[in-house]
């Protein structure tokens, strides 16, 4: 069985994914929060939301050609300084148009990150890679888990959201000077692995990204859906289908991310053992099972457990996804993971508003229906994705190529 070898180099790639996940995982809570302060109702409230697949689009589009221009660690660095640079504006600006052009700017850097990070743990790790983005997936989860905490803390004080979200500025200056104090600073040349379990040649010239890229993109966008979805309706659902009071609804959407937190851990683990796609299909089926848990149950408490069953599947769907795209590029990784962000901005982007309008007409329970269409679409995805990859193959003597 391959081992996944925890470098230093791993590690800071894990915390700086964390980081992110703070600042992620919180600003759900802080939506509603920031909306009463504006005044605002809440469909312009969730344009924050839009502000976040905007950005997304931007930090894709803007990856590859900084991660040619400065290295790929340099950017993954570049992004978190704009990340503590927005958080920092976010937590001291009010107006919306201020407020607005702040989260696109996060996003934008947070997709810098996000992509950085993701090609460093492929490139560094290649057939144990899966198990190595999980893992870093399962960190982000862990401050999701942090964040809502902080912030509750912080709003019971009297403080209000803002000191809490300023927090992540702190955290990311102690990871800086942590990386520094550790001399966190990487090979110039890295060993090159093969793909997750598959051996996949691309043509150097023009970069072209083949189908199987492409099958991965649809099903990152399809599968961040049903992620989008989860966070921004489920506490309607509880509260009018599982009879929950408000408070405690809210709160309990962090089932989820509790979930995802277990699941990444322990998938790390797993990912080492099977090869992705059949693992990303078990994954899929785990979700539907929560999913239909939680959209049957009348009992607020029955209700979380499946979300915390649901969160066990949803933690895989993207570290598996986004290995097997990166896996297929070859040496057109950087390209493909500016991409991907374009994927996950659509999905962002467009699901919960469409979601949201059949809620209106149908009312939010009826209208999560949706979800279990994702999920069969995903599962659609995953087995083409899998008749699309090449045969697998002995890895043969590695190579060096750049981190």
């Amino acid at each position: 069985m391959p081992r996944l070898v925890h470098d230093r180099i791993t590690w800071l790639a894990y915390a700086q994914l964390g980081l992110w996940g703070f600042f992620l995982y919180g600003f759900g809570p802080v939506v509603p929060l920031l909306r009463d302060e504006q005044g605002t109702s809440a469909a312009v409230a969730g344009l924050h939301s839009t502000g976040l697949a905007v950005g997304a689009l931007a930090g894709g589009a803007l990856f590859a050609p900084a991660a040619r221009r400065f290295g790929r660690k340099p950017t993954i660095w570049l992004g978190l300084a704009g990340v503590a640079a927005g958080v920092g504006a976010f937590s001291l600006l009010r107006p919306l148009p201020a407020t607005l052009a702040v989260v696109i700017l996060i996003s934008t850097a947070g997709t810098l990150l996000v992509s950085g990070v993701n090609v460093v743990l492929t490139a560094r790790h290649g057939p144990v890679a899966p198990a190595a983005l999980a893992e870093a997936n399962a960190a982000c989860a862990g401050m999701g888990i942090l964040a809502p905490l902080a912030i509750g803390l912080s709003v019971n004080a009297g403080w209000g959201w803002r000191p809490a979200m300023a927090v992540v500025v702190a955290l990311i200056a102690l990871v800086a000077l942590a990386a520094l104090a550790f001399r966190v600073r990487g090979p110039k040349t890295a060993t090159a692995v093969a793909a997750p379990r598959v051996t996949v040649v691309v043509p150097r010239s023009g970069r072209r990204l083949p189908r199987a890229y492409w099958i991965a993109w649809v099903l990152m966008g399809v599968t961040g859906s049903i992620e989008v979805c989860l966070s921004l309706w489920t506490a309607d659902v509880l509260r009018s289908h599982a009879g929950m009071a408000p408070g405690a609804a809210s709160a309990a959407v962090a089932a989820i991310v509790c979930g995802m937190f277990v699941g990444r851990l322990a998938g790390g683990r797993v990912a080492l053992r099977f090869r992705p796609v059949p693992l990303l299909l078990t994954a899929l089926s785990v979700s539907l099972a929560g999913f239909t848990v939680f959209w049957v149950a009348t009992a607020g408490w029955l209700a979380v457990a499946g979300l915390v069953v649901l969160g066990l599947g949803n933690a895989l769907h993207y570290p598996l996804a986004i290995s097997l795209a990166l896996a297929v590029a070859g040496d057109a990784a950087d390209q493909a993971a500016g991409w991907s962000a374009y994927s996950m901005g659509v999905g962002f982007g467009i699901a919960p508003v469409a979601l949201g309008w059949v809620a209106d007409g149908v009312g939010p329970h009826l209208a999560f229906l949706l979800l279990p269409g994702f999920i069969a679409t995903a599962v659609l995805l995953a087995v083409r994705l899998g008749r699309a990859l090449p045969a697998p193959a002995p890895v043969e003597q590695p190579a060096t190529a750049p981190v």
